[in-house]
């Protein structure tokens, strides 16, 4: 019998045996919500497959609409080239989480071979599952990118006097244009001397210093292509000594915050006025920042606004921070930087970290730099060891080779995971003739490591403390001081792993700080020891002392009272498919940040945005409205939200249509939870939204606020479900449920329309 099929006839003989003759709907509903579906849960293997385009096809410019199937996976997307990523549209047709899926390309940005992986979730551990590289070619000559290369002078060369720099470009149209720039200043033209373009640089006078050559090349229809970095020397250049300090206590801010930080001036203050605050949860000051400058929404911060970042890292340093550049593998998703066709994006996002701090003065140079690579989220890290293990090896030696041709001081510091030397996909690693643990690899390349240590205690088999030891006792073995920095999260995660156990986030900021100052303590003697660095800026903003009636979360002191901006570029929305619409609008500003966008939903013109029509917030400047109802007309409106809750201006309304389908929408038609003294109790139905009729379907969720557990449901019959969370404080607290996903055959899940969405419930001390 079919897996589905078992678990219909387990709910059908479990129903049986509670309903009796004669017993009328009402009874039967009641008999329903009292019956737990919270029973061993049964899957297929995952799968998920692409279909078309085969391996090899040759396909013409323009869209190409790429298929496949999947079983028991959800979220998935293609990658196209590791740079570019899109979302699918799936079909559910051989039952909930399996079926057909497809996503549409432009294809006519791309010359040659592309390459195509398509990634998703399983649905059981909700951990990765991707395809192989599926390659197809593409004719397309009017889109090939010319390759430039600077050959004289070489890299690491020390010059001299009047320098004949050398570009080679080998193209496959006409070439317009060739130009060079020198330690970040502005484009120069190059003439073609013979097979080959050149500039004379003047290198006299220049002191004992590197210097940084990049070149680029347009052909006719304005493809443009770069060079890597040339690092050339002046003088009498003798390198310069990296020199490591301690960092405590350190904070992750990514892309989202950064960009704020970058280019609103407002965002700094709010971000000083938490670093330095102490008082509110007796912490200890934040000294160091890691800070995200990938590309972000459209800007490549350090290519693009130099400046706006110079005026950041001056600003911090004036106030006594020190800030790192928080690079990953140039590609999109970033871990895809480990693999070796891709390692040039991950060198590139490196040169250019070396290469803003060569055009910087002393005061505005980023003192290190952090890698987040994440190599073990790729599938082949566990199946097909050591091939990725060397991969990523090899990536992080290369970036440190660009720092050390660089020759200036630029300490390298990867974020490696807790069990890089305790987990078999990590043990006995042979890189470079040498077999180790993986981390001890990394620590031997590297000037500093930043533990993904996350754990929610300090102590015990699995705490904080004996999960660092190993990477103490090595740095000490190898004479790196200040070399270990111990990180801890505090972000929500429930997407994968264990959300009890990995972050502080259900516990709060006032335990936390308790448990810092145990591991402070246990490791202050330690030479390895170089500080603590919490994941991250906007979860730490977030997080209040404790969940309940009696938590607090940092405020601004004195709160901001000017509402921010209105965004500056006014909403614009597209369907994606027949559930799901896409906004985007431009940034907005404050005097102090930018908490999120509220994006105000309406079904019909004119409608005045208020808070009975919030469909949703956004900490970026997109937003997917999902859940929706097929062709459907939706309006909307955004306005942006400081950290004090000052709502800004209202931006103009936009609409779009969505698309149809034969999947029958469902929802949540009810949920309630209560705390029973120990733990918190969801019950939930799942009903069709046009008959209200239950619907027996597969609902995936997760406790919140205190609470962490995921749960696999089953509804029974009557569309019915209830979960239990694991033990909860008898303090004073607070729970919530968060449905994440809810598959049935023949529908899809409108959680636009749930009846509600969430569910929380707290209780006061000594209840």
């Amino acid at each position: 019998m079919p897996i589905r099929q078992q678990k219909k006839a387990l709910l059908n003989q479990v129903v049986g045996s509670l309903i009796f003759k004669g017993l009328t709907a009402s009874l039967f509903l009641c008999f329903s919500f009292i019956l737990v579906a919270q029973i061993p849960y049964a899957h297929a293997e995952s799968m998920l497959t692409i279909d078309s385009p085969a391996e090899g096809d040759q396909v013409p410019p323009g869209w190409l609409r790429v298929t496949g199937g999947y079983t028991e996976t959800y979220d998935i997307k293609l990658i196209i080239n590791g740079t570019e990523q899109l979302n699918s549209v799936r079909e559910d047709l051989n039952g909930p989480e399996s079926g057909t899926w497809y996503a549409d390309v432009d294809v006519s940005k791309y010359d040659g071979n592309i390459s195509l992986i398509a990634k998703g979730v399983q649905s059981s551990s909700r951990y990765g599952i991707s395809t192989a590289t599926t390659s197809v070619y593409v004719n397309n000559p009017e889109a090939s990118l010319p390759v430039v290369k600077i050959t004289n002078p070489s890299d690491d060369e020390t010059v001299h006097g009047s320098v004949p720099v050398k570009i080679t470009v080998d193209a496959k149209n006409s070439v317009e244009l060739v130009e060079i720039r020198i330690n970040g200043g502005p484009w120069m033209k190059a003439k073609q001397t013979g097979n080959h373009y050149q500039f004379k640089w003047d290198a006299k006078n220049l002191g004992n210093r590197t210097s940084s050559l990049e070149a680029r090349a347009f052909d006719e229809f304005g493809n443009e292509g770069r060079s890597t970095t040339v690092y050339a020397h002046t003088g009498n250049w003798a390198p310069e000594p990296v020199t490591l300090e301690k960092q405590d206590r350190a904070m992750w801010i990514w892309e989202k915050a950064a960009y704020n930080l970058f280019l609103n001036p407002g965002s700094k203050s709010a971000l000083k006025a938490l670093a330095d605050d102490t008082g509110t949860f007796g912490s200890d000051p934040i000294t160091t920042f890691y800070i995200g400058v990938f590309p972000y929404e459209g800007v490549d911060i350090l290519e693009d606004q130099p400046e706006a970042v110079r005026e950041f890292v001056k600003w911090a340093h004036d106030n006594g921070y020190r800030v790192h550049a928080c690079i990953a593998g140039g590609t999109v998703p970033p871990y895809y930087g480990a693999l070796a066709p891709y390692h040039g994006n991950a060198i590139h996002e490196m040169e250019k970290v070396i290469n803003y701090n060569l055009s910087s003065s002393a005061d505005e140079q980023f003192d290190g730099v952090n890698v987040d690579i994440e190599p073990y989220i790729l599938p082949e890290f566990k199946t097909d060891k050591p091939a990725v293990q060397l991969q990523y090896l090899d990536v992080l030696q290369k970036m440190i080779q660009r720092r050390d041709a660089a020759g200036i001081d630029l300490p390298f510091g990867p974020a490696i995971p807790r069990w890089f030397d305790s987990s078999d996909t990590s043990s006995n690693i042979t890189w470079n003739g040498q077999t180790k643990w993986l981390s001890e690899h990394v620590q031997d390349i590297s000037d500093y490591i930043s533990i993904m240590d996350y754990r929610d205690t300090a102590e015990g088999g699995p705490g904080i403390i004996p999960q660092a030891q190993a990477e103490l006792a090595y740095a000490n073995a190898i004479g790196k001081p200040d070399s270990v920095i111990v990180g801890v999260e505090t972000l929500d995660i429930a997407n994968s792993g264990d959300p009890e156990t990995i972050t502080f986030r259900e516990e709060g900021r006032t335990y936390m700080e308790s448990e810092l100052d145990k591991v402070y303590t246990a490791f202050s003697g330690d030479p390895a020891f170089g500080g603590i660095a919490m994941h991250h800026y906007d979860s730490i903003r977030w997080l209040p002392s404790a969940w309940g009636p009696s938590g607090f979360k940092w405020t601004m002191n004195p709160p901001d009272t000017a509402p921010p901006t209105g965004v500056s570029r006014e909403p614009q929305a597209t369907a994606f498919d027949f559930s799901t619409i896409e906004l985007s609008y431009g940034r907005a500003s404050d005097d102090s940040d930018i908490e999120e966008y509220i994006i105000y939903r309406g079904t019909e013109p004119g409608f005045t945005p208020d808070d009975s029509n919030i469909g949703g917030t956004s900490r970026n400047l997109t937003y997917r409205d999902t859940g929706l109802l097929p062709n459907s007309v939706y309006y909307y409106k955004v306005a942006a939200v400081d950290i004090s809750g000052n709502i800004g201006p209202v931006s103009s309304e936009v609409s779009a249509v969505t698309g149809n389908t034969t999947l029958r929408p469902m929802i949540i038609g009810d949920m309630n939870i209560v705390f029973n003294g120990t733990q918190g109790k969801v019950t939930l139905q799942v009903i069709d939204l046009e008959t209200g009729e239950g619907i027996t379907a597969d609902v995936h969720g997760r406790f919140t606020y205190n609470g962490g557990k995921y749960v696999d449901l089953i509804t029974n019959a009557a569309g019915s479900a209830t979960a239990t969370s694991e033990t909860l404080p008898k303090a004073a607290g607070l729970v919530g449920f968060w449905p994440q996903r809810i598959a049935a055959q023949g529908y899809y899940w409108a959680s636009a329309y749930d009846r509600p969405h969430t569910v929380t419930v707290s209780w006061p001390e000594n209840e």
